[in-house]
């Protein structure tokens, strides 16, 4: 594996077990943000937190949404309680670690992030991970409530096709739904203003509905 690890020293030291397995290491600064353009040549990135979990943090943070290389962070044992879900890393590594335990985290890895890749639904730069909840447009993480993000979801999965607000009403809301389909108007709005300058990827179907990444946008009724 090509390997990238943010660090304020050798990564060996922190996790000696590197030196023994037969991975490509690349050391980056802890304090230097990686743009996506860099990570996406890495198969994994290793944050080293063992001198400073706070800036190690910080660093993963700075990571979520830049690409899709898994992470794993580096963290001793007495700092494991700051260890929270908005790391966005995949797996941790302690510093005594076994280079057969390291390896097979690094493996679990690369298989994570193979299957996240086989359940995603991608088209015209959105990328859809139903497992993690996370839609990203061009690289960049959305924002979204459940009803956008299945929204989004059901419009990427079939690109190219126009849906009238009655079927996406009934496909993303379900028949039981007693709400009129005014509020697909108001989600598709709303989901058009996180997509910023992507918004005309949601096309607008003057008397038929809506459709997702027909080429080109169709003004109706003022809601763009």
């Amino acid at each position: 594996m090509l390997l990238l690890c943010l660090a304020d020293r050798s990564p060996t030291e922190s996790l000696p077990a590197l030196d023994l397995l037969p991975h490509e290491l690349h050391t980056s600064p802890l304090s230097l943000r990686v743009p996506e353009s860099m990570t996406a040549r890495f198969d994994a990135i290793i944050v080293d937190g063992t001198l400073d979990a706070r800036r190690a943090r910080a660093a993963c943070m700075s990571l979520a949404g830049c690409g899709d290389a898994p992470r794993a962070v580096i963290l001793p044992e007495v700092a494991l309680t700051a260890l929270t879900p908005d790391w966005a890393v995949s797996e941790l590594l302690l510093p005594a670690a076994s280079p057969a335990e390291v390896e097979a985290r690094l493996r679990l890895l690369e298989r994570r992030i193979e299957a996240e890749e086989d359940s995603s639904v991608q088209a015209a730069g959105v990328v859809i991970d139903e497992s993690n909840f996370i839609a990203r447009v061009h690289g960049r993480t959305l924002d979204l409530t459940y009803k956008e993000f299945e929204l989004l979801h059901f419009l990427a999965a079939n690109p190219g096709r126009v849906f009238t607000r009655e079927q996406l009403l009934g496909d993303v809301w379900g028949t039981d739904y007693f709400g009129g389909t005014r509020t697909v108007d108001v989600h598709v709005r709303r989901l058009r203003a996180k997509l910023g300058e992507h918004e005309a990827l949601i096309s607008t179907v003057r008397g038929v509905g809506y459709g997702f990444a027909r080429g080109r946008a169709v003004d109706d009724d003022g809601l763009r």
